[in-house]
């Protein structure tokens, strides 16, 4: 459908103004929400949730954790206060709360060095936080056993560095020595917005965390030791590690090569008391991960997710792995649907799982006894789903269009559950505006689920100007909340937006992903114009006033668009794919998309078919693009070629360049301002106003 050449007097051309009394009117507002994630459950049941707020300055998101009551009946209390904040909460058996920080040490003194992250403990009984693990290059991250209490870390160390002594002296001569210089050997040598080299994670053996001294005694530094000492660049020992609850075995996701310049996962068993390991399960045409010991420690349940292929998207499904023989089996077969995060139930004769189901990211149960997996809710988006040792109940983050992540309790067995969020911070009041869901039938009979946001006040005689959202990925789904893609921001402003989940989206089957494979320009795009032309046929929609944004994959998508058809007045194209053979060999993980679209010069045809840059002159939308230059899964060159190509044909564009950005936009200000520039270009060429350039760019 083209773009009408004028528009119809009986269509308003501003939109209402915001609503003062919602958060999402002024961005100042809305950038303060206190946003919660990383929930955490204590074996006595107490639950933790770290909740990012603005710090003092309101120039970064900072994170505190909070205590949050798994019964709902009293309000949520915040349990650490510091200015680097704290991160990445996990409860040790006797209730000790454990988390990840860059503050001051206090012990330290005023000549201390500027603090690097720490692992630190906060007493079940409250009081003063002290940090109980140190490394020269700062701790990643770490596990815990359920049972022992026994602690693994993750930090970064030197090849070559024996102790932290010598890892001291390391970083040092190159610090001295003015020497930022990565020599590489292999492939990557980068990961989404980190370089990497020449130090690389390694898992180090803090086991049992030593007890505060009731006389206030400072206690003996812990003494690491390395369970993974020849783990060398660039990936090393990996950072996803689990520990059996007795602490006795660690398992952890090793990278290994496939073919020239790939990797893939493997499973390897290591004994925390000797070092000693042994591969648990490799697959040479999967990657595994994802991994979870049962309550007695005698197996592990993991993800086994395919390799693609020029032919065949991934396949995901669940594997249960005896530990003692390494024997597995398949628990999710039949299942047309990607299982993820899995979980043994207190019991150990089921596992928990997630998985993209319809718009949704629902929770599931399978009985290792056998049977289908038992989807137990409704409607929602769950993510950090934990247990209770007793069985008793299941806590989870909840979120959707609708609904900001708050935690939940759910039943262990139920299904329908559709629970209501406990107290915690962060609650918002009435949106401003309504949720609805579109269903749509493709030419191919493929039914197309879309989500879409009306504004207040839209009715057939004061219709909404539309805005086709286009989500990342491309193997994802629009199904819970985002603060980074927040529709409601652009319907306190007017707008009605729309996310669809075309081909290529998962929870809809393995072959709606097929219909997209490999053909980025195909189904995908033909989906995203029929979710559109529904939505259109709607009264209190305007079909003369449409815009197209989207980020990563979406972006290419918005890209795309601009090459197919004029019926949109303006299109926002955030990191987004321009040049596919460019983007492919510059990327930071290239084998993986290489995998889908072929050698560029053995076999073009998918490059020269679904690559946006060549068709720009068919271009005539309005364009405004988007990148930050410390993006490394899409790299900058594609905006800076997007732009020239633009700007050279005469087509009305703008860039905004974030250079300290990476593939999100992740401070309050440069966030501020990517919402003001979107605002003011929709503004211009949607509601035709005057451009209103925002005040700090």
């Amino acid at each position: 459908m083209s773009q009408p050449d004028a528009v119809s007097d009986s269509r308003p051309e501003t939109a209402p103004d915001p609503d003062p009394a919602h958060p999402f009117a002024r961005l100042a507002d809305f950038v303060a929400i206190p946003r919660v994630s990383g929930l955490a459950l204590a074996p006595d049941g107490r639950l933790a949730v770290s909740v990012q707020t603005l710090d003092a300055d309101r120039k970064k998101w900072v994170s505190a954790l909070w205590d949050v009551d798994p019964e709902g009946q009293r309000p949520p209390r915040r349990l650490t206060r510091s200015a680097p904040g704290e991160s990445a909460p996990a409860f040790a058996p006797d209730g000790t709360l454990l988390f990840v920080s860059a503050r001051p040490d206090p012990g330290a003194g005023k000549d201390g060095d500027d603090p690097k992250a720490a692992l630190w403990a906060l007493p079940p009984g409250g009081g003063e936080a002290r940090p109980v693990v140190t490394r020269p290059g700062g701790v990643g991250g770490f596990a815990v056993a359920a049972d022992s209490g026994d602690v693994v870390v993750a930090a970064p160390a030197m090849p070559g560095a024996a102790d932290a002594a010598e890892e001291e002296q390391r970083r040092k001569a190159r610090s001295d020595a003015g020497v930022s210089a990565v020599l590489h050997e292999a492939y990557p040598v980068r990961h989404w917005d980190a370089d990497l080299g020449p130090a690389a994670p390694h898992l180090f053996w803090a086991g049992a965390l030593p007890a505060e001294d009731p006389a206030g005694e400072r206690p003996e530094p812990v003494q690491l030791r390395d369970l993974t000492p020849d783990a060398v660049p660039p990936t090393g020992a990996g950072e996803s590690a689990v520990l059996s609850p007795d602490g006795r075995l660690l398992l952890r996701e090793e990278s290994v090569p496939d073919g020239p310049a790939g990797r893939r996962e493997r499973l390897v068993l290591v004994e925390t008391a000797t070092g000693e390991s042994r591969v648990l399960v490799d697959d040479p045409l999967a990657e595994l991960h994802s991994a979870a010991f049962s309550p007695d420690g005698t197996a592990v349940v993991c993800v086994r997710e395919t390799l693609t292929t020029y032919a065949e998207p991934p396949d995901y499904t669940l594997l249960l792995v005896d530990v003692a023989s390494a024997e597995t089996r398949e628990l999710t077969a039949g299942f047309d649907r990607w299982p993820s995060a899995p979980q043994f139930s207190a019991e150990g004769d089921a596992v928990y799982f997630l998985a993209d189901e319809d718009g949704r990211h629902a929770l599931f149960r399978v009985e290792l006894s056998g049977g289908d997996p038992v989807r137990l809710t409704t409607d929602g988006a769950y993510s950090d789903l934990q247990v209770a040792r007793d069985g008793s109940a299941l806590f989870a983050l909840r979120s959707a269009y609708d609904e900001p992540p708050a935690p939940v309790r759910l039943d262990p067995r139920a299904t329908g559950q559709n629970p209501a969020p406990l107290p915690s911070p962060g609650a918002l009041g009435p949106l401003p505006g309504t949720l609805h869901e579109v269903r749509a039938t493709a030419a191919d009979g493929a039914e197309v689920q879309s989500w879409l946001v009306l504004p207040e006040g839209t009715s057939a005689d004061a219709p909404a100007p539309l805005l086709l959202w286009i989500h990342g990925g491309p193997l994802m789904s629009w199904n819970s909340w985002s603060w980074r893609w927040c529709p409601w921001v652009l319907a306190a402003r007017g707008y009605a937006v729309l996310l669809p989940n075309p081909a290529l989206s998962q929870g809809f089957g393995q072959d709606f992903v097929r219909r997209g494979w490999g053909e980025w320009g195909g189904a995908p795009y033909t989906d995203l114009m029929t979710a559109v032309d529904a939505a259109l046929e709607r009264p209190d929609v305007d079909a003369e006033r449409t815009a197209a944004m989207g980020g990563s994959f979406g972006g290419y998508m918005a890209n795309w668009v601009a090459t197919q058809t004029d019926r949109f007045r303006a299109i926002v194209t955030h990191a987004s794919l321009w040049d596919l053979d460019s983007f492919v060999g510059t990327t930071d993980a290239a084998y993986y998309w290489e995998k889908e679209w072929g050698d560029p010069l053995a076999t073009p045809k998918r490059y020269e078919q679904n690559s946006p840059h060549r068709f720009a002159d068919a271009i005539r939308t309005p364009m405004l693009v988007i990148h930050g230059d410390k993006d490394y899964r899409v790299p900058i060159g594609e905006a800076l070629r997007l732009w020239y190509d633009l700007q050279k044909r005469g087509v009305p564009s703008r860039f905004l360049y974030f250079p300290d950005e990476n593939h999100w936009v992740l401070t309050p200000g440069n966030a501020t301002v990517w919402y003001e520039t979107v605002i003011a270009f929709l503004a211009e060429h949607v509601l035709g106003e005057e451009w209103q350039r925002p005040e700090l760019v």
